[in-house]
């Protein structure tokens, strides 16, 4: 039914109710008033139901003009050709898209470092304009184009096959010790036309380290390449450069990507396995990502037989008991008495993780008070799958984590430690990787617990620095996140000078209380030297992931539906409605207070 029609059924049924038959009777006289009364309360009911103030009429469409820097990649033909097509369009108004929303600005080059199609949807939805975009189909969010207004469309304008070859990522250690042998995974991506055969090559600070073929690759094909080397050098913040090459490339700014890293003269961290796993592999990982600590670790692949893990180079059951000995921080994980007297093997802090006999399985239900608590309180214990827990219960001065047997209500400690006269933790679970397998949820639960206690056992070897930043791979356009080194202060200052320049900007991060991530603005392209109390970093800035070769995410198509009628300008947007019924009122009153009734 319309709303006008049902506003005024309702307007003449309160004018009958409030009248009646007798004043309907009565003559002429009383009608003013009866029409002034079904008038105001049929404009009433249509502002309460927001009625259509007038017909609808065609609502003009807005262009939107991909500006982002991948639509410059190659030559100029496709910003060309994706202009014309925007003005082709006849739109009421012009707009360009990318890391930002602006009004057309078509005579300047495209320069944008993100390629984010929502905030245009957004604002044409708020106006109720069907949207028209030009791109070249390579966004980063491609599911908001589900969300386009009725009556919209997409030109997709593809870039010419060409053949190229870009690194798109580096997965390396975050702080390694000099002269150790490091696994590194090297991302490689191609071009719409493929990628012939070419070469990778790893640099530190400027000096070869390694260098590996690569297999042609067909159009936008992916591919990891994983590399060990030895990285050595002075001991410091140091820049690691993965450089690919292959004939006929058309593209090299995406040849390139630096990654920093922190070189260390000795290990912090020993890490020893008697049965390496995948939860010795993923805690070890936490071990050297999310805390950055120069770790070495050691693996027993048979009796007597040990590994330098990474390398796999055989080292001598000795040399490990020595590296053990020596360790400012030591992990055993499996046979924890493998060495005989696990808290006489060695001096420092010590993490025991024992992996066998387990008695079932247990779900992690709860973090009582103790110093791993803050960072294990977020957790989501119900979403974590179960683990194998020892025979035999562990003790400890606290307790970190306590595990329920399958639903019921018999409960076990499953991590506990003690202060005194040393640091020691004891994991007494296995099948911790489970979490990290599932992702999600569970994955931050698996880092958050490794993480908590690595940093509780390595606190007085931590970072001095007051931050650094916590992501080894950053490109333009991306915010930089630091994270909170060992200091205290909420408020940090930090220096950044890009290497060649003279300028010097400074950067003030202001951690909340449990905040260890904070996020600055993004950086040009370039290597900056990073200054604040407690020592200095390196942070590389690469070029924008904008000139990585990306297959299109969104085809041509026009959006199914056209305008609708409510498009038509609404009764509560019309201020003369409102003062409308106001007089109306006002004016049946009067007439009313004429005639002597209330």
């Amino acid at each position: 039914m319309s709303p006008w029609l049902l506003a005024l059924i309702v307007g003449l049924v309160v004018a009958f109710i409030q009248y009646g038959w007798r004043e309907l009777r009565s003559g002429w006289a009383a009608f003013p008033a009866v029409l002034l009364r079904v008038g105001a309360v049929t404009l009433i009911v249509a502002l309460l139901l927001d009625a259509p103030a007038s017909r609808a009429r065609p609502v003009s469409s807005w262009a939107a003009l991909d500006g982002s820097l991948s639509m410059a990649r190659g030559d100029s033909t496709l910003w060309r050709a994706a202009r014309d097509s925007a003005r082709a369009t006849h739109a009421e108004s012009l707009f360009v898209f990318g890391d930002s929303v602006r009004r057309g600005d078509t005579a300047s080059a495209p320069h944008d470092e993100a390629t984010l199609l929502r905030p245009m949807i957004e604002r044409a939805l708020g106006a109720g304009h069907p949207l028209t975009v030009v791109t070249d189909g390579e966004l980063d969010d491609p599911d908001a184009a589900r969300t386009l207004p009725a009556g919209s469309r997409i030109i997709v304008l593809p870039h010419a096959a060409r053949r190229d070859l870009a690194v798109a990522s580096i997965d390396v250690p975050r702080a390694v010790v000099s002269g150790d042998t490091v696994e590194m995974r090297i991302g490689v991506v191609a071009g719409g036309g493929g990628a012939r055969p070419g070469t990778l090559s790893l640099s530190l600070d400027g000096l070869p380290v390694a260098a590996t073929p690569v297999d042609s690759l067909p159009p936008f094909g992916e591919r990891t390449i994983v590399v060990k080397a030895k990285l050595e050098g002075t001991a410091g913040p140091v820049v690691l450069r993965a450089v690919a090459s292959s004939p006929g490339d058309a593209e090299p700014r995406n040849d390139t990507l630096a990654a920093a890293i922190d070189l260390s003269r000795a290990a912090s961290a020993v890490f020893v396995s008697t049965s390496p796993d995948f939860d010795a592999r993923y805690s070890l990982a936490v071990l050297r990502g999310a805390l950055g600590i120069p770790t070495r670790g050691f693996f027993r692949v048979a009796p007597g037989e040990w590994r330098v893990e990474g390398a796999l180079t055989p080292i001598p059951e000795a040399q490990v008991r020595q590296a053990l000995r020596d360790a400012p921080v030591a992990i055993i994980h499996g046979d924890t008495a493998a060495f005989g007297a696990p808290r006489t093997v060695t001096l420092g802090p010590l993490a025991l993780i024992i992996t066998s006999p387990t008695d079932g399985e247990w779900y992690p239900s709860a973090a009582p008070a103790s110093p791993l608590a803050p960072a294990l309180s977020g957790l989501i214990w119900d979403s974590l799958p179960p683990v194998g827990v020892a025979t035999t219960e562990p003790k400890g001065d606290w307790q970190g984590v306590e595990a329920r047997r399958g639903r019921g209500d018999e409960r076990r400690p499953i991590v506990v430690g003690s202060d005194q006269p040393r640091r020691v933790v004891i994991v007494a679970a296995s099948g911790l990787w489970r979490w990290r397998f599932r992702g999600g949820v569970a994955s931050d639960a698996f880092t958050a617990l490794w993480g908590s206690i690595f940093d509780w056992l390595a606190a007085e070897r931590a970072d001095r620095r007051a931050a650094v930043p916590d992501e080894r791979l950053l490109r333009a356009g991306d915010p930089v996140r630091w994270r909170r080194g060992s200091a205290a202060d909420s408020v940090v200052s930090v220096t950044l000078k890009p290497r060649g320049g003279t300028r010097v900007d400074t950067v003030t991060l202001r951690f909340s209380s449990a905040a260890t991530i904070v996020e600055s603005r993004p950086l040009p392209e370039g290597i900056y030297d990073v200054g604040t109390r407690g020592g200095t970093a390196l942070l590389a800035v690469n070029p924008s992931r904008e000139w990585l070769p990306r297959a299109p995410r969104v085809t041509t198509a026009g959006i199914r539906g056209a305008v609708s009628a409510d498009a038509a300008p609404r009764l509560r947007g019309a201020g003369w409605a409102y003062a409308l019924a106001i007089l109306m009122l006002c004016a049946e009153w009067i007439l009313r207070r004429r005639r002597g009734m209330r």
